[in-house]
């Protein structure tokens, strides 16, 4: 089954308080979701392998490390996930940076694809699937299914907040993808939102109703 990862860092949580609270305008709460999304991927990316090589001081020669093995694809969820981007960048500035536009029918709730566009050598990185709410499940799972469809091997989930409901959907489609949260929440409401949660995290990053 997928590994569930709920990063506990102290900085992680604090800023995470302050993203659920609902009187965070659109302008900090920009800037939150940026800045955990940054102290994330620090974590997911711990596991990194790495290969020796040696460089030149200005003193001496030194045996020291750098990043090897597979690359990283970022796969935002069209259009909550664009807001935890840039954070990513900061620490992975090689990254490339696929997208996947997804909508949830109003009636089913189910997820309609809309938009796939993913960098040409996919298959060979380990892609981030990037959503900040994992809620029914649904649209996680979708984009991860269009992205194995399309020949991707590693992927992970990383989202700020789930229901026990969409973890389980993703540990049962997908349980090779580890997820990466900053907290499981109560469920869901009979509306499919996160409780507590912290609202329409779209709403809230880009300032719309």
């Amino acid at each position: 089954m997928s590994n569930v990862h709920v990063l506990e860092h102290p900085l992680i949580q604090h800023k995470l308080t302050y993203i659920r609270d609902k009187s965070t305008g659109t302008k900090e709460f920009r800037e939150l979701v940026d800045e955990v999304a940054m102290l994330m991927a620090f974590e997911i990316t711990r596991d990194l392998s790495v290969e020796e090589i040696t460089v030149e001081t200005p003193v001496s020669t030194a045996k020291t490390k750098i990043l090897s093995g597979k690359k990283i694809g970022l796969i935002p969820i069209l259009r909550a996930g664009l807001g935890m981007v840039d954070g990513m960048l900061k620490l992975l500035p090689a990254a490339r940076v696929g997208h996947v536009g997804l909508y949830r029918d109003p009636e089913t709730l189910v997820p309609v694809e809309y938009y796939v566009k993913l960098p040409s050598d996919m298959a060979e990185r380990e892609l981030i699937v990037i959503d900040p709410m994992l809620a029914t499940g649904g649209s996680a799972n979708d984009a991860i299914q269009a992205l194995k469809q399309r020949g991707a091997k590693k992927i992970r989930l990383m989202c700020l907040v789930a229901a026990p409901e969409g973890v389980e959907v993703i540990q049962k489609n997908h349980p090779d993808v580890d997820i990466y949260l900053c907290a499981i929440d109560e469920g869901l409401n009979e509306k499919s939102y996160i409780v507590p949660g912290l609202g329409d995290a779209g709403d809230r990053l880009f300032g719309t109703k």
